[in-house]
């Protein structure tokens, strides 16, 4: 059940955040700030990183630190490669330097708690 629910969910979120970047959108939620939608892009590609971890974990069987290696890999590489798609088949968006280092800064967070998560071993005495 776990392996399929993480993949399904790390499928699901990855083709809705697609959806979400290459749509027009008006009017987005001002957090009250300049950088306001990199927030939005940081955490959405935290919460990225985070379920493709599970579905590396779970539905591929690679060990902890494959997960989060892949996880990390893929959720950089995807923020990149949307930007570009932003920038080339849409009129609406625009390609964004500072959004692709969002991305992967929410990303590189994940991966560096999921890391730590696992590295720390509390030795009971």
């Amino acid at each position: 059940m776990l392996k399929t629910l993480a993949f399904l969910s790390a499928i699901v979120y990855t083709a809705i955040l697609t959806a979400a970047s290459l749509m027009t959108i008006n009017e987005m939620p001002n957090l009250g700030f300049s950088f306001s939608d990199k927030v939005f892009h940081f955490f959405a590609y935290c919460i990225l990183c985070f379920l493709w971890f599970l579905a590396c974990l779970y539905t591929f069987k690679f060990t902890r630190k494959q997960s989060v290696f892949y996880a990390l890999i893929f959720s950089v590489i995807f923020g990149m490669f949307i930007e570009v798609l932003q920038g080339t088949m849409t009129v609406s968006r625009a390609y964004d330097v500072y959004d692709m280092l969002a991305n992967s800064l929410g990303a590189l967070l994940a991966s560096t708690i999921l890391w730590f998560k696992f590295r720390l071993h509390v030795k009971n005495t």
